[in-house]
Formats: structure tokens, C-alpha cells, sequence
């Protein structure tokens, strides 16, 4: 895969496709002649695409991630001062949960591709490590006690919540409570009365 260059129309209508199946069935259980057929293009072109299924679902995860960061960058730029900037991948994954009801793909593609050096067990790793990342520097922007612990238990919350999310728990509201008020401790806020 050679993602420096522009998607074609036929590229762009397979990592769709591949999406829409991945996320509904499961990455192994679908295989290429079904994004092919559903996609409406032949084995070889997604084959010259992407040059492989491992390639495809790498791809297919970028793009998630891709328009997860950019949900989660709005909710960091319209936060109101460093201290609620914290919890706004909280306020992303609200967004975010209304259109993605099978939970995360990042945490199933993990489930499913226990192999370290497979590309899409990469992409999903690495999201995970820069949503930890992000809370670290927004912690630490925002004068928070501790920043990298305080980034790890705020990691833990958000992930159970996605972890969760597929079950009739709705455990979002309460994770985000919780991750609130540890951020307001960790920076010294107190609330009134």
C-alpha cells in the first residue's frame, strides 16, 4: 500500500467497502472476493491496490483513525481552556458512538490479529498509544498533577467504555464523569459547595 499517493475512485470504494464489511463481520471472516464483489471491482485491482488482505485492513483502520483524530482534534479546539481539553476524547467518543455501535475497530482488529508485526495490528496499536499520548500532553498543558498516571487511568476509562460499548450498559456518561473529576483533582480544581 502506498499511502503518500491519492486514492482512485476504485481504491477509495474498496477501503469503503472493506470498512462497512470488516466493522459488521469481523476482519476474518470476511475475504477479498467479497469486498471485490461488493466493491465492484475485480480481485486484481484491489490486489494492485493494496497488494494484500493484511494491506486492505491496515488501510481500512488508517482511514478510521484518520476520521477519529480529526472528531477528536474539534473536540480538543472547541474545549473550554486546558483543563476541559482533557476530557474531550470523551466528548469525541460520544460523537463517535452514535454511528459506531459494534464498539471499537481498533480494539477488535487487536482481538482478532494477535501478531505483532501484522500492519493493521500496528495501526490499531498505535492509535491506542497516541490516545495515551495526547491525554499525557493535554494533562500535563493543563498543570495536571502526575500527567503520565493521570493519562493512563483516563486511557483505562475511555477503552472500558469502548469495550463496553456493544452491551446494553451505556457505561460512556459514567466514564466520562470519572475521567472528569480525576482531571479537575489532578489540576487542583475544586468544585463549589
Amino acid at each position: 500500500m502506498q499511502e503518500a499517493q491519492p486514492m482512485t475512485p476504485a481504491a477509495r470504494r474498496i477501503v469503503e467497502t472493506a470498512e462497512e464489511l470488516f466493522y459488521s463481520r469481523g476482519i476474518t471472516a470476511v475475504g477479498v472476493d467479497l469486498i471485490a464483489e461488493h466493491s465492484g471491482v475485480t480481485k486484481r485491482t484491489l490486489y494492485n491496490r493494496f497488494g494484500s488482505k493484511d494491506q486492505l485492513v491496515a488501510a481500512y483502520l488508517a482511514e478510521r483513525d484518520r476520521r477519529w483524530w480529526a472528531l477528536v482534534r474539534a473536540a480538543v479546539d472547541a474545549s473550554d481552556g486546558p483543563v476541559d481539553a482533557v476530557t474531550a476524547p470523551f466528548e469525541a467518543l460520544r460523537t463517535w458512538s452514535t454511528s459506531n455501535s459494534r464498539g471499537c475497530a481498533f480494539i477488535n482488529a487487536l482481538a482478532e490479529l494477535p501478531d505483532t508485526s501484522h500492519p493493521a495490528y500496528r495501526v490499531a496499536a498505535d492509535q491506542k498509544r497516541r490516545l495515551l499520548d495526547l491525554f499525557r500532553e493535554l494533562a500535563t498543558a493543563a498543570g495536571c498533577a502526575e500527567p503520565a498516571a493521570l493519562a493512563t487511568q483516563l486511557l483505562v476509562l475511555h477503552e472500558g467504555a469502548l469495550a463496553t460499548q456493544p452491551l446494553p450498559l451505556d457505561t460512556l456518561p459514567e466514564s466520562a464523569a470519572l475521567a472528569r473529576a480525576l482531571v479537575l483533582a489532578a489540576a487542583g480544581v475544586t468544585r463549589p459547595g
